[in-house]
C-alpha cells in the first residue's frame, strides 16, 4: 500500500514538472517570435529607407565569382514578420542569431504574396545572409538589372513555401531602382552541379534555388529550381 502511495506521489510530481516545463517552453517560444519579428522588420525597414533615398547600386566585391563545379548550387506590408510556421526549429534559431549579427542593408525585397513570402535579398549567399533572408548568388545578374538573377534560400525557412509554387504564379522584386514583376515559367529538380540554370540570359530572369526534398533529413541531395520571366518592369527615374 505504501509503495502504491509513493508511486502516485511520484506521478503527481512528474506531472507537475512536465506542466511547468511546458509552460516555460511556450513562454520561450512566444518571446522568440516577438524578438524575431523585430529582427526581420529591421532588414525590410532598412531597405525601405535605402529605396526612399535612391541609393546607388552597391559595388560588387572582388570575390564576386561565378559558381563552379567545385562550388555547386547551395543549398502584406513590408514591415510584417516572416511566417515561420513551416520553418525547422534550428533554422529559427539561426535566423535569430543572424539577425542580431548584421545590419547590412539588403539590396532588394522578393515577394510572392500568395505563398506568404516577403523577404529581404542580400548580396552573396553566405550562411549569415541565408539565415536572415535570401541571397543573390554571386556571379549572376546584379539586382535591378537585366539578365539571369540567381537567388538562393534555405528550404526549411524562407523558401519552404516554394513547395507549393505553380507555373504562372506571380513574383515581385523590389530593388533600389524600381519594381520588376515576374511570372513562373518553369520548375525543375536538378543535381547540385548542374550550373546551366544560372547561365546568362538576354531578358530579366529570376532563378530561385533551394535544396530538395524540402523535408529531407540531413543534407538534401538535389536542388529545386524555379525560373521566372519578367512580365513588367517599372524602373524608377
Amino acid at each position: 500500500m505504501a509503495g502504491a502511495q509513493t508511486w502516485q506521489k511520484r506521478r503527481r510530481h512528474a506531472g507537475n514538472l512536465l506542466l511547468t516545463l511546458g509552460a516555460l517552453l511556450l513562454l520561450v517560444f512566444a518571446g522568440f517570435k516577438l524578438w524575431s519579428a523585430g529582427a526581420s522588420d529591421a532588414g525590410l525597414e532598412a531597405f525601405a529607407a535605402a529605396r526612399e533615398q535612391q541609393q546607388s547600386q552597391p559595388t560588387v566585391p572582388a570575390s564576386d565569382l561565378a559558381p563552379t563545379a567545385a562550388h555547386p548550387l547551395m543549398p502584406g506590408d513590408r514591415g510584417e514578420q516572416p511566417d515561420m510556421s513551416l520553418w525547422s526549429a534550428p533554422r529559427k534559431t539561426a535566423f535569430a542569431a543572424a539577425s542580431e549579427a548584421g545590419e547590412e542593408t539588403p539590396g532588394a525585397v522578393l515577394s510572392i504574396d500568395h505563398l506568404g513570402i516577403n523577404v529581404p535579398v542580400y548580396n552573396g549567399a553566405s550562411e549569415l545572409n541565408l539565415n536572415r533572408g535570401v541571397a543573390r548568388i554571386l556571379g549572376t545578374a546584379r539586382l535591378g538589372q537585366g539578365g539571369n538573377l540567381g537567388i538562393a534560400g534555405h528550404r526549411d525557412s524562407f523558401f519552404r513555401a516554394l513547395k507549393d509554387i505553380q507555373l504562372g504564379d506571380p513574383l515581385t522584386l523590389e530593388t533600389l531602382s524600381g519594381t520588376q514583376n515576374f511570372a513562373v515559367s518553369s520548375i525543375e529538380i536538378i543535381e547540385p552541379d548542374e550550373l546551366r540554370v544560372l547561365a546568362p540570359s538576354t531578358s530579366p530572369t529570376l532563378t530561385l534555388v533551394t535544396c530538395y526534398p524540402f523535408y529531407y533529413v540531413g543534407n538534401a541531395p538535389q536542388r529545386f529550381i524555379v525560373k521566372a520571366k519578367v512580365v513588367e518592369d517599372e524602373v524608377s527615374t
